[in-house]
């Protein structure tokens, strides 16, 4: 058996092209979809990450207003650009690109944003909104790994799936996500002393850890379904996931690759979430869309 492949490129064009129709109904009655990157320093990996968010949300029909502030700026000069776009209703969607420069407090700044706009899903008021099973916005990387599971007929629910990592961008709001799914969730992590028990017991697993190679393909339950998020360089430059890709195929049913699976989704639900909020801000109803997006299961 070899596994087939979650293919995060065609699935992101399949979610973007619906944000476009859902962005198009919107301009048909007066709303454009807006997005604002706020971006500090010249971070080069940062750089390229805007760019991209800024073609996808170009590409989208979206009004996209980049702010690029400079290495120096203040904490309090970062938090007044945040509250004057909080301010411009021209403006539905902001985003702090991260990591910021030392000295600026990324938790202050993301706080900052008013909550309704805070389309990374990462303002504490989203977050306990999650964990109440209340509608917010939902972090971006955990809502395109249940975007690829939706899109391909993967169940969730009282399935065994396991986690491991549990950051708040990606481990605890992915198990928060699919316990709305009815699934039975395990978090484990680098530290769980029998990481390869934990990983035979998946029906599901999300690996996110950041540690190449972490996962041995043998651990993989036969049949299961690997969204691996992981994005590791090697010495050698090639990109590779945590967990052993080509051992694993051959155990699981569906795989992420990677680069190509999981990450091309993270802009797509970024695209999404923004779509999302204009027309709630706007007052208006988009046509049913997926669960994945913001429901509570």
């Amino acid at each position: 058996m070899s596994a087939r492949l979650l293919d995060g490129k065609a699935t992101a064009r399949a979610v973007r092209a619906d944000v476009r129709a859902g962005a198009e109904a919107l301009a048909a009655r007066g709303v454009r979809p807006g997005l604002a990157v706020v971006l500090v320093g010249e971070d080069p990996a940062s750089q390229v990450y805007v760019r991209n968010k800024d073609a996808a949300a170009r590409e989208a029909g979206f009004e996209v207003r980049t702010r690029t502030l400079p290495a120096t700026t203040s904490q309090a000069e970062l938090e007044r650009e945040i509250t004057a776009l909080n301010a411009d209703r021209g403006v539905h969607g902001i985003l702090v690109q991260l990591p910021l420069p030392a000295g600026l407090d990324a938790a202050r700044a993301i706080a900052c944003i008013a909550p309704a706009k805070d389309v990374d899903g990462l303002h504490p008021e989203n977050v306990a909104a999650l964990v109440l099973g209340r509608p917010g916005h939902r972090p971006c990387t955990p809502l395109g790994c249940l975007e690829l599971c939706d899109r391909h007929g993967i169940e969730l629910a009282g399935r065994a799936v396991v986690v491991l990592g549990r950051s708040m961008l990606v481990g605890k709001p992915f198990a928060l996500l699919a316990l709305e799914r009815h699934a039975t969730v395990t978090i484990a992590h680098s530290r769980t002393p029998d990481l390869a028990a934990e990983v035979a017991r998946a029906e599901v697993l999300v690996a996110a850890v950041g540690r190449p190679g972490l996962v041995r393909g043998a651990w993989i339950r036969p049949g299961a379904a690997v969204l691996d998020v992981g994005i590791n360089r090697l010495p050698d430059g090639r990109l590779t996931g945590d967990v052993e890709f080509e051992t694993a195929r051959e155990r699981a049913a569906w795989i992420t690759p990677v680069p190509g699976g999981v990450g091309p989704m993270t802009i797509a639900m970024l695209l999404a979430n923004t779509l999302q909020a204009a027309a709630s801000s706007s007052g208006n109803s988009l046509p049913a869309r997926p669960r994945s997006l913001g429901s509570a299961g």
